[in-house]
Order: C-alpha cells, then sequence, then structure tokens
C-alpha cells in the first residue's frame, strides 16, 4: 500500500486510479477552489492544500506531511504551450522555466519511491527556442536527482476507457522497472475497419455502453442529484455504479429554442458546420449578423456505438448527444472519463469564458467549472492500471 501525494491535482482523477488501486491518499495540492473542494470532499482523508504551489516554502509543505511522507507523487504540471511559466524566464517551452520545476522541488524535498507526471502527447516533438528536445531536458533533470526515468504515450481504450484519448506518461523510480507502463487490457471492435487483436484482451464499451442507463433527461433539464430511473445492462455501467446509490452532476445545458433546432438537424458525424446558413451561430455583440466563421468542431453530434472523441475541458460546447438535443451534462462527462458516479463535482457546471473574465479584470471569479475538472482529468480507470502495474513492479524487486 502505498501514500499517495498529488500535486497540481484538480478534481483528483489520478489520485482516485490510485485509490481504487488499494493505495491511500495523503493529500494534495491544488491552485484553484472548486476543483480543491471537488478533491477534498471525494478524498476525505486527504490533507488538501489550496494555493499557488510556488507560494508554499520547503519548510511548511515538509511540515505540513512530516508525520505522513509520500512513496508516490503524482501531477500533471504545465510545460511546455502555457502561458503560467515564471514571469520573465526566457524561453516559455522550456521546462526549466515553468512549473515543471516546482514537480521537480517536490521531488527533491520528500524523495518518494516514485514520481509520475501526465501530460499532453505533443510534448514527445516539443523543442525549445534552442532547438533542445523537451522531454529529453525533463527526463535529464530527473535523473540528475536520482530517478530511473520511462517514458510513454498511453491510450485511453486500451486501458477500458470509452474515448479516444492519448495522454503522455512519465515514470521516475528511484528503482529500475522491468515492465514500467501496463500492458492493454481492452480493445475496440470498429465495425468500419477490422482490428486485429489479443484472445486475451476484453472489448471496451462505446460511448453508447458508458452513459445510456443513465436519467433521460432533454435540455433544460435535470438536476444536481437525482435518482437512478433505469437498470445498468452491461458491465461498464454496473462498474461505475458501485458505491453509489444516485446520479450527481446530471443537468442538461440551458439551451436556446434555435439552438435546439440545429441540433435537430444533425446526424451523427455533423456539426455546426453542416447545418443550414439561417440558423448557424450569430456573431458576438452583432444584433443578428450570421457568424462567417463556424468550427467544424463545435457542437459535433456524436456516434453512439464508437468511442467518443477526446473530452476537453470546454466539452460542453463540443459534443451534441447521440439521441437528445443538447450537449452531454457534466456526469456523462464523467462517464466517459471513468468516474464512478459516487464521484461529486463541485462549483457551478459552466462559467463565464475565462478569456472574457482575464479581459475585463475578473479574476476572482475565475474558477475551473465542474466540466473543466472533468476534461482536464487522467482517467481513474487509467490511472487505476498505472497503479496496479507499478505495485506489482515493486513486488519483483521486493
Amino acid at each position: 500500500m502505498l501514500k499517495v501525494l498529488d500535486i497540481f491535482a484538480g478534481a483528483g482523477g489520478f489520485s482516485l486510479g490510485f485509490k481504487l488501486a488499494g493505495n491511500i491518499i495523503i493529500g494534495a495540492i491544488e491552485e484553484d477552489k472548486w476543483a480543491a473542494e471537488t478533491f477534498a470532499y471525494n478524498h476525505k482523508e486527504a490533507k488538501v492544500l489550496i494555493g499557488d504551489i510556488q507560494n508554499f516554502s520547503d519548510e511548511y509543505l515538509l511540515d505540513e506531511f512530516k508525520d505522513n511522507l509520500p512513496d508516490v507523487i503524482l501531477g500533471s504540471p504545465p510545460c511546455q504551450g502555457y502561458s503560467i511559466c515564471r514571469k520573465n524566464a526566457g524561453d516559455p517551452k522550456d521546462p526549466r522555466n515553468s512549473l515543471f520545476q516546482e514537480f521537480l522541488r517536490i521531488g527533491k524535498l520528500f524523495q518518494p519511491d516514485l514520481l509520475i507526471m501526465e501530460n499532453v502527447p505533443g510534448l514527445i516533438k516539443a523543442k525549445t527556442i534552442l532547438g533542445e528536445s523537451v522531454i529529453n531536458i525533463i527526463k535529464s533533470e530527473l535523473e540528475q536527482i536520482g530517478y530511473y526515468v520511462y517514458i510513454d504515450i498511453l491510450e485511453a481504450f486500451k486501458y477500458g476507457i470509452p474515448q479516444i484519448r492519448r495522454r503522455l506518461f512519465v515514470i521516475a523510480s528511484r528503482d529500475k522497472l522491468e515492465r514500467p507502463f501496463p500492458a492493454p487490457t481492452h480493445y475496440f471492435q470498429d465495425g468500419e475497419q477490422l482490428q486485429i487483436f489479443d484472445s486475451h484482451l476484453k472489448p471496451c464499451a462505446s460511448l453508447w455502453d458508458a452513459i445510456s442507463d443513465l436519467p433521460d433527461i432533454n435540455a433544460r433539464e435535470g438536476q444536481e442529484e437525482m435518482k437512478y430511473d433505469r437498470e445498468a445492462t452491461n458491465e461498464y455501467q454496473y462498474q461505475m455504479r458501485i458505491g453509489s446509490q444516485k446520479v450527481y452532476n446530471h443537468v442538461a445545458m440551458k439551451h436556446s429554442k434555435r439552438t435546439i433546432e440545429r441540433f435537430e438537424l444533425m446526424s451523427w458525424g455533423e456539426s455546426l458546420a453542416d447545418i443550414p446558413e439561417h440558423l448557424k451561430p450569430y456573431k458576438r455583440n452583432s444584433n443578428g449578423i450570421i457568424s462567417e466563421t463556424v468550427y467544424d468542431q463545435n457542437s459535433r453530434r456524436l456516434h453512439p456505438y464508437k468511442l467518443c472523441h477526446t473530452i476537453p475541458a470546454s466539452f460542453y460546447a463540443n459534443f451534441v448527444h447521440p439521441y437528445k438535443n443538447r450537449n452531454f451534462t457534466a456526469r456523462e462527462g464523467a462517464r466517459i472519463q471513468s468516474f464512478p458516479d459516487w464521484f461529486v463535482f463541485k462549483g457551478k457546471p459552466t462559467v463565464v469564458s475565462h478569456k472574457l473574465l482575464q479581459r475585463e479584470g475578473r479574476v476572482e471569479e475565475k474558477h475551473l467549472c465542474q466540466y473543466n475538472q472533468i476534461g482536464n482529468a487522467v482517467p481513474p480507470l487509467l490511472a487505476k492500471s498505472i497503479a496496479e502495474n507499478i505495485i506489482n513492479e515493486t513486488k519483483k524487486i521486493c
């Protein structure tokens, strides 16, 4: 049983996977108030520190966790491509100038057996202004503080998550690992393309397999807390219901009549780019002028019997339900991310655009809403596979 500290923790999907694998979550560090509230509510055994990690001194952190030192530190520190790098630090794509340095600092401070980092796959190809490989810098920095470093890109559906989602993982271990990453457990058989798979793999659930047992609601319907109104019909649904008597965060968007009319005309695979001209979105503050720019990825009606597209932080505007004329609820997104139904997301379902809040100087209103928290998370079942594999590898060493 490992003791886990999660930094840049978000809502706690990464931690939840380790918890489901039988480990103890001792704490978390998260800057966003709503995400931290979600983490604390669902990980009641953990000490949650709310604030910018850069403002927590070594002495303060050691004192907070002196009686419960972590064996594992998890985190998704923003590296390349983010604007929250250290001010006047030079090349923003150099991880040595970014919050990755905080990940390293916490590693040096607690010296855990394992440091595990998650990030976008694009980090593999990213280079600094001077042409250095970002991932090689990360690897080198971790090796310098005494770790063996392993890097791989994992595909979520291969571990039972009904979603096309590729994520980069970096595992830094004090001990040399024979097989640092988990072998795939699932396959997805796309009817349009025959895929070769091993006989020991299980079929991965489709989008509809994941959400079809949730309460049947239309636009402007639903509640933060609801009773189930139908039975589970497949293994994935049974798995998501374990430990829960109710459904949480299942509230549909308050779409206008015109938005619903758009969705009514969409078939599977179509988006706003495919609807009649007179129903396309208006320009902002234009008093009824149709926008000339329509993004193909906005409000796409997804196919029920395929894997879901990647759930992003703004998925409330990305996807239309396969059968209902509305976007996904937060709970539907959580199901697709493999969060169990008992896991409750705090904060508001949605908020005003972060760019708008920044522009208007309303920074105090800038929080991660339920959709943001879900889209940013490491899928718990993927984290669970990583945790179980790490435990098995550790037993080999012992």
